[in-house]
């Protein structure tokens, strides 16, 4: 059995980070470029909701510790590591009744939004509401906490988390009563606009409004669409402030 007090911390928080996740079309110092990412077979999109990436690592014994994208911040039993993130009281509740793994250590990877999270908090709510949605599960070995740091880290930012595929990571949002950020169907690859003029027309008849606004005062505009496989072995963004950024660019040239 996994012991969480006797794992070593600074371990188990570089294995269960978040890796990064490229653009639909390459992006050089804020301005994308012609080349897009391969997808093949059906694609599924997604809102990309702009808040704070949060996590709950979950044990076999249903211990859990709740992180940000960079730090861990809460232990079962009010052990605090930083009690200063608004992300814990956000996930505390929600993570006591989190489906525990039978082996190793999954995580379950949250956008938390609203209040005055992010510069585009507003555009969710007009009253300070928090909400958070499911985005993302994966599987960890907790072998992989005996590995010097650099090789964890290197294993992680090389694929070395195994995500859940799409019909499963739907089966465990069913299973721990969570919404996940909203699907907004199925493509086959080859009908994905590769040009830019096309993605940034895709954008706005995919998503023209955000769908997890938290009250009538929100404002609205959406950050873009993530665009993944069934499988999720690709994965890559499309944000509607590149596309603009770019467009214009390129129209004053």
């Amino acid at each position: 059995m996994i012991n969480l007090d006797a794992l070593d911390l600074d371990a188990l928080n570089s294995a269960t980070k978040y890796p990064p996740i490229a653009t639909y079309h390459e992006i050089d110092r804020g301005i994308l470029l012609d080349n897009v990412m391969p997808f093949s077979n059906d694609v599924v999109l997604t809102e990309k909701v702009d808040g704070t990436n949060a996590r709950v690592i979950v044990l076999p014994d249903g211990d859990y510790v709740i992180g940000s994208r960079e730090d861990l911040l809460h232990a079962r039993g009010d052990r605090v590591l930083n009690p200063v993130q608004s992300i814990v009281p956000a996930l505390r509740s929600l993570a006591e009744h989190l489906t525990a793994p039978t082996a190793g250590i999954r995580v379950y990877f949250f956008e938390v939004y609203g209040d005055k999270i992010t510069k585009a908090s507003k555009q969710y709510t007009g009253s300070r509401a928090v909400g958070f949605r499911l985005f993302d599960v994966a599987v960890v070995d907790a072998a992989v906490l005996e590995l010097p740091r650099p090789a964890i880290s290197s294993w992680r930012e090389n694929g070395g988390q195994q995500f859940l595929a799409e019909d499963d990571l739907a089966l465990m949002a069913k299973e721990n009563g969570i919404e996940l950020t909203p699907r907004l169907g199925r493509v086959p690859a080859d009908q994905l606009p590769t040009d830019l003029a096309g993605m940034q027309d895709f954008l706005a008849s995919r998503l023209p409004g955000t769908l997890v606004a938290l009250d009538d005062g929100a404002g609205g505009r959406p950050e873009g669409i993530v665009l993944r496989t069934m499988d999720r072995s690709v994965i890559a963004k499309a944000r509607v402030e590149d596309y603009a950024r770019t467009m214009q660019r390129l129209a004053a040239r």
